[in-house]
Protein backbone atom coordinates (compact mmCIF):
# COMPACT_ATOMS: atom_id res chain seq x y z
CA UNK A 1 0.00 0.00 0.00
CA UNK A 2 1.46 3.31 -1.04
CA UNK A 3 0.23 6.28 0.97
CA UNK A 4 1.20 9.83 0.28
CA UNK A 5 1.46 12.37 3.06
CA UNK A 6 -0.43 15.51 2.16
CA UNK A 7 1.17 18.67 3.46
CA UNK A 8 0.17 22.25 2.93
CA UNK A 9 2.84 24.47 1.53
CA UNK A 10 3.67 27.98 2.63
CA UNK A 11 2.20 29.28 -0.62
CA UNK A 12 -1.15 27.57 0.19
CA UNK A 13 -1.23 29.12 3.65
CA UNK A 14 -0.46 32.60 2.28
CA UNK A 15 -3.12 32.24 -0.42
CA UNK A 16 -5.78 31.27 2.15
CA UNK A 17 -4.79 34.17 4.39
CA UNK A 18 -5.04 36.63 1.49
CA UNK A 19 -8.46 35.22 0.53
CA UNK A 20 -9.72 35.63 4.09
CA UNK A 21 -8.37 39.19 4.31
CA UNK A 22 -9.92 40.07 0.94
CA UNK A 23 -13.29 38.61 2.01
CA UNK A 24 -13.13 40.52 5.35
CA UNK A 25 -12.44 43.79 3.52
CA UNK A 26 -15.35 43.13 1.17
CA UNK A 27 -17.62 42.58 4.20
CA UNK A 28 -16.49 45.86 5.79
CA UNK A 29 -14.22 44.34 8.43
CA UNK A 30 -10.55 45.38 8.37
CA UNK A 31 -9.41 42.27 10.19
CA UNK A 32 -8.15 41.91 13.73
CA UNK A 33 -7.29 45.22 15.35
CA UNK A 34 -8.74 47.16 12.45
CA UNK A 35 -11.31 49.94 12.51
CA UNK A 36 -14.09 47.83 10.95
CA UNK A 37 -17.10 46.43 12.72
CA UNK A 38 -16.49 45.50 16.35
CA UNK A 39 -16.45 41.80 17.14
CA UNK A 40 -19.49 40.62 19.11
CA UNK A 41 -18.58 39.68 22.68
CA UNK A 42 -19.77 36.08 22.28
CA UNK A 43 -17.63 35.38 19.20
CA UNK A 44 -14.42 33.49 19.88
CA UNK A 45 -11.13 34.55 18.22
CA UNK A 46 -9.64 32.24 15.62
CA UNK A 47 -7.54 29.26 16.75
CA UNK A 48 -4.33 30.99 15.66
CA UNK A 49 -4.97 33.89 18.06
CA UNK A 50 -5.99 31.66 20.99
CA UNK A 51 -2.60 29.95 21.33
CA UNK A 52 -0.88 31.12 24.45
CA UNK A 53 2.62 30.54 25.64
CA UNK A 54 2.88 27.35 27.69
CA UNK A 55 4.35 27.69 31.19
CA UNK A 56 7.58 25.78 31.86
CA UNK A 57 7.18 22.30 33.33
CA UNK A 58 6.90 22.16 37.11
CA UNK A 59 9.21 19.12 37.30
CA UNK A 60 12.54 19.27 35.47
CA UNK A 61 13.92 16.02 36.94
CA UNK A 62 17.22 17.78 37.70
CA UNK A 63 17.13 16.61 41.33
CA UNK A 64 16.62 12.99 40.26
CA UNK A 65 19.47 13.22 37.75
CA UNK A 66 21.80 14.73 40.40
CA UNK A 67 21.02 12.01 42.97
CA UNK A 68 21.46 9.26 40.39
CA UNK A 69 24.83 10.65 39.32
CA UNK A 70 26.09 10.85 42.92
CA UNK A 71 24.81 7.34 43.77
CA UNK A 72 26.50 5.79 40.73
CA UNK A 73 29.82 7.52 41.47
CA UNK A 74 29.66 6.85 45.27
CA UNK A 75 30.51 10.50 45.81
CA UNK A 76 31.01 11.50 49.47
CA UNK A 77 28.38 14.15 50.19
CA UNK A 78 27.75 16.54 53.08
CA UNK A 79 24.15 17.21 54.09
CA UNK A 80 23.62 20.33 56.16
CA UNK A 81 20.45 20.00 58.20
CA UNK A 82 18.09 22.77 59.32
CA UNK A 83 19.72 22.96 62.75
CA UNK A 84 23.23 23.32 61.26
CA UNK A 85 24.35 19.72 61.88
CA UNK A 86 26.43 18.21 59.08
CA UNK A 87 26.06 14.59 58.01
CA UNK A 88 28.76 13.15 55.75
CA UNK A 89 28.38 9.97 53.72
CA UNK A 90 27.39 8.55 50.37
CA UNK A 91 23.82 8.45 49.12
CA UNK A 92 22.62 4.84 48.85
CA UNK A 93 19.10 5.55 47.60
CA UNK A 94 16.45 8.25 47.51
CA UNK A 95 12.73 8.65 47.12
CA UNK A 96 10.30 11.54 47.04
CA UNK A 97 10.75 12.46 50.69
CA UNK A 98 13.98 10.93 52.01
CA UNK A 99 17.65 10.05 51.39
CA UNK A 100 19.49 7.03 52.81
CA UNK A 101 23.04 7.98 53.71
CA UNK A 102 25.81 5.39 54.23
CA UNK A 103 28.46 6.55 56.66
CA UNK A 104 31.86 4.92 57.31
CA UNK A 105 32.39 5.39 61.03
CA UNK A 106 28.78 5.76 62.12
CA UNK A 107 25.42 4.10 61.55
CA UNK A 108 23.58 4.66 58.28
CA UNK A 109 20.85 7.30 58.34
CA UNK A 110 17.51 7.89 56.68
CA UNK A 111 17.24 11.68 56.40
CA UNK A 112 13.96 13.35 55.47
CA UNK A 113 14.42 15.89 52.67
CA UNK A 114 12.34 18.50 54.48
CA UNK A 115 15.04 18.67 57.20
CA UNK A 116 17.91 19.21 54.73
CA UNK A 117 18.98 22.82 54.26
CA UNK A 118 21.46 22.09 51.45
CA UNK A 119 23.81 19.41 50.08
CA UNK A 120 27.31 19.64 48.66
CA UNK A 121 30.20 17.33 47.74
CA UNK A 122 32.63 16.61 50.57
CA UNK A 123 35.59 17.41 48.29
CA UNK A 124 34.24 20.96 47.90
CA UNK A 125 34.38 21.60 51.62
CA UNK A 126 36.28 24.82 52.34
CA UNK A 127 38.61 24.66 55.34
CA UNK A 128 37.62 27.07 58.08
CA UNK A 129 39.80 30.16 58.09
CA UNK A 130 41.33 30.88 61.46
CA UNK A 131 40.79 34.41 62.56
CA UNK A 132 43.86 36.49 63.40
CA UNK A 133 42.30 37.46 66.73
CA UNK A 134 42.03 33.77 67.72
CA UNK A 135 45.74 33.15 67.10
CA UNK A 136 46.90 36.13 69.18
CA UNK A 137 47.26 35.64 72.93
CA UNK A 138 44.55 37.28 75.02
CA UNK A 139 45.60 40.20 77.24
CA UNK A 140 44.46 38.28 80.35
CA UNK A 141 46.84 35.39 79.52
CA UNK A 142 49.99 37.55 79.39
Amino acid sequence: MNRKLIRTTLADVKARREQNQHRDRANGNNGPGGMGQPRPSGQQPSSVQVRKRQPPPSETHAEIYYYKKQIDAHTPMVLVLDDGEEVEGTIEWYDRGALKINRRSAPNLLVLKRHIKYIYKAEERVPQMTRVEDSLPHPAET
